[in-house]
């Protein structure tokens, strides 16, 4: 559960909706960080504070060697999750969609993104759990051992230099590709993999043939319990369109129609 601030304008909308658009302003090269400043901190506890440089403990037992497509869980929970790499358009309506449902939601960073949009991603860090996309979104499994562990730790100190504390121990491979060995790598690296069970498409695009009822109805064709939604902020460079955001509200009450509810990944981390 998010906490709800407390502001002159009652139940706060119309002021957060003021500094969802100064954020993704921000992100478009304008100052927002004096607004950012001022935005409450979520209701969830941080996780422990590392200092810089100082390495995770590697992932072992049985959370170590997966990339998970589902939580392990059998309440009829499904998590919303969104990757963040190539561009800010939509973020102002899938946060303000986020925050008015009061829902979960788990955030991926690339490295670059939290460096480009440090005000927004400052803002999604208050209110919501954000893992690691890598630094520059490669393919892991064409790239060298040590290039990997770079992309994994140079993504690890842009996110925290944007947030202001580490990320969350959840890693997400840039397009989902990976190898054993990448796993093993990510482990050590102290991150539980995580994948997906269903990709809206979204980023696909109007042009590429994705719409609200695509969305919808792919989400609903995979949906089970501890399903993990792959949604996207950033819009199709063809068209410009942001499918995903604008079709989250109607994937969300598709989801309740099925009688299911909503949370994040940090379950994976509470039963490591």
């Amino acid at each position: 559960m998010v906490a709800t601030p407390v502001d002159a304008t009652g139940d706060g909308r119309p002021a957060r909706r003021q500094l969802l658009r100064g954020l993704v302003g921000a992100a478009a090269g304008a100052t927002a960080l004096g607004l950012a400043s001022r935005s409450p901190a979520r209701a969830d506890a941080p996780p422990a504070r590392r200092h810089r440089g100082m390495p995770r403990p590697a992932v072992t037992g049985a959370f170590a060697r997966r990339d998970f497509k589902w939580l392990p869980i059998t309440d009829q929970k499904a998590a919303l999750t969104f990757d963040c790499g190539a561009g800010a358009q939509g973020a102002e309506a899938i946060l303000r969609t986020l925050w008015d449902q009061r829902l979960p939601a788990t955030f991926f960073m690339t490295g670059r993104f939290a460096a480009d949009n440090p005000a927004l991603a400052r803002y999604i860090a208050r209110r919501y759990p954000v893992g690691n996309h890598s630094m520059t979104h490669p393919s892991f499994p064409t790239i060298t051992p040590q290039r990997r562990a770079e992309e994994v730790q140079s993504a690890a100190d842009a996110i925290e230099t944007a947030i202001g504390r580490p990320s969350e121990a959840l890693f997400r491979f840039p397009f989902g590709l990976r190898t054993r060995p990448c796993i093993t790598e990510v482990n050590a690296a102290g991150y539980v993999p995580v994948k997906w069970t269903v990709d809206t498409a979204g980023w696909k695009g109007t042009i590429g043939g994705a719409s609200t009822a695509t969305v919808v109805d792919r989400t609903l064709q995979a949906l089970r319990p501890g399903a993990i939604v792959l949604m996207h902020l950033g819009a199709t460079p063809e068209d410009h369109s942001a499918v995903d955001a604008t079709a989250l509200p109607d994937l969300i009450d598709a989801i309740r129609t099925r009688e299911y509810g909503f949370t994040t990944l940090r379950g994976l981390l509470a039963a490591r």
